[in-house]
């Protein structure tokens, strides 16, 4: 059933509250990083087991993503969001009241799940909200969002577990998700979509479940376990990869998949989520790389190391809407190579930071890469949806998210594997010229002896000065690398090919 575009308040009230759920869903998989020792030593764990905490949503959400586009048919995209948005609030009060690390695990397991819904949902109603000439402007109010969200979650968890109880990091979300939820159904109710009662596909379901939940593991645990030198890390590379596989050829053949994947024989949508996916993974790698190495290596507290990924957000607020109001008259290529182009450019600076760098020097970078941040998700959103029939987007935006975020767990991976070997080789390198017959270090020595420092003084402090160089040397390189791949991907976002509309542009809505 088709329905007119909303106008006036109510457009900008369900704006305000779609974007506010999407905010509390993506700051919740950010949140909980930096109050990880506060809440393990609360409930008697050491901090490697509470890595659990940000695991057990990690894996539960990525499984539970893909399944947005069946379920939404079975009972409608509004009653869907309005339940996912409303089990999301019940199970965040469950995770700030549990006593045990047991308990809190579970209850992340069951928010990851139910939260599922909510970001591919909030996206395909958002958008059939707004009229065909300004459905990118709504992508890019969409994804303001999803930008922010991520900056945020360090900082605001960094002050509550200073300051607060640990559970508030979970409370906060009860009143925006209550509201959230209730704007939603107030104002959708009426627009409810087309419910269409098909089979369950048990099989794809239950090889997404297996595959998808033993590579978030092997992702998770990789480096803890030195990777494929670990038996477990094996069985889980073995056990997705064929689980994956055989969804795939399952799938293709299953008249109601679990999975869409007939999708990607449209070429925008394969353009558009190849290049998101990919560009995702080197910006969550990068969101993740920087706190670690300001608050390890530059001696940054949490909060500080929050603050200075912080400006990323500035610029996008600002930028977002005035793109999405000219988005019709925009060819989406064009913004996208903007956005690479300066991603590559950022990382390339980045890529000269040094052990006496001030925090201006880590800001700035920060603060550019806004305009390229505010080039990404709507444009490369809208080249991925261009083309589909309405009855399409709920399905697409599920498999594009899903996707994306699982490209980001990829890429968080990667880079700590990536700079942790980049680090260990300089350090090896440079201990090898720290000797007493290199002329170079024995002025070193003397130069400590001079500050009265003793020789196992002298030996701490030099150990400690080439971890640091070894450290900033390895971060520099995976900067330079991942400029590289933004340049590679310049050439990608070509192939897609416009119009950069869905199919129902012409139609009043998106439903």
């Amino acid at each position: 059933m088709q329905h007119p575009p909303l106008t006036g308040s109510r457009l900008v009230w369900i704006t305000l509250a779609l974007s506010m759920s999407v905010f509390m869903q993506v700051l919740d998989t950010t949140i909980a990083n930096v109050a990880l020792p506060t809440i393990s030593g609360n409930l008697g764990a050491a901090t490697s087991q509470g890595t659990w905490v940000i695991t057990s949503f990690g894996v539960a959400n990525a499984i539970a993503v893909p399944l947005t586009g069946w379920l939404a048919k079975q009972i409608g995209e509004v009653r869907l969001f309005t339940i996912s948005t409303l089990l999301f609030v019940l199970t965040s009060w469950m995770c700030g009241m549990a006593n045990s690390l047991e308990m809190l695990i579970l209850f992340r397991v069951l928010q990851g799940a139910v939260a599922g819904p909510m970001i591919p949902l909030s996206q395909s109603l958002l958008m059939a909200c707004y009229p065909p000439a300004k459905k990118g402007l709504a992508l890019a109010l969409w994804a303001m969002t999803v930008i922010v969200a991520p900056v945020f979650g360090p900082i605001l968890g960094g002050v509550i577990s200073d300051n607060w109880h640990w559970g508030w990091i979970f409370f906060i979300n009860v009143p925006v998700g209550l509201a959230a939820a209730f704007i939603s159904w107030k104002i959708l109710k009426e627009r409810e979509t087309d419910i269409i009662d098909l089979p369950i596909d048990k099989l794809g379901l239950a090889l997404l479940v297996v595959g998808v939940g033993a590579l978030q593991m092997m992702l998770d645990r990789g480096k803890e376990l030195d990777w494929f030198n670990s038996t477990e890390i094996v069985v889980l590379a073995i056990v997705s990869a064929v689980s994956l596989i055989y969804l795939v050829i399952w799938e293709l053949g299953e008249q109601h998949p679990i999975v869409d994947l007939t999708l990607f024989a449209k070429r925008n949508f394969t353009v558009g989520t190849v290049a998101i996916s990919l560009g995702f993974m080197l910006y969550f790698g990068a969101v993740v790389l920087l706190p670690l190495m300001l608050q390890t290596q530059m001696g940054y507290t949490a909060t500080w190391a929050g603050l200075a990924a912080a400006p990323i957000g500035i610029l996008p607020v600002f930028l977002s809407p005035i793109i999405g109001k000219n988005a019709h008259r925009l060819d989406m290529r064009w913004l996208v190579t903007i956005s690479f182009s300066v991603y590559a450019l950022c990382f390339f600076w980045r890529s000269t930071f040094n052990v006496e760098m001030n925090f201006a020097y880590v800001v700035w970078p920060q603060f550019i890469q806004g305009i390229g941040v505010a080039c990404f998700f709507m444009p490369l959103t809208t080249i991925t949806l261009s083309g589909l029939r309405p009855n399409q987007i709920a399905s697409a935006s599920s498999l594009s998210n899903f996707l994306r975020i699982l490209a980001g767990s990829i890429g968080t991976s990667i880079t700590t594997t990536l700079w942790d070997r980049r680090e260990a080789l300089h350090h090896a390198q440079l201990t090898q010229h720290v000797t007493l017959y290199d002329q170079a270090s024995l002025m070193w020595f003397r130069l400590l002896e001079s500050t009265g420092m003793s020789t196992s003084q002298q030996q701490a402090y030099t150990t400690l000065q080439i971890t640091r160089q070894g450290s900033l040397i390895g971060v520099n390189e995976v900067f330079w690398l991942f400029g590289i791949m933004f340049v590679a991907l310049i050439a990608l976002v070509w192939f897609a090919r416009p119009p950069f509309t869905s199919s129902g542009a012409a139609d009043s809505g998106a439903h």
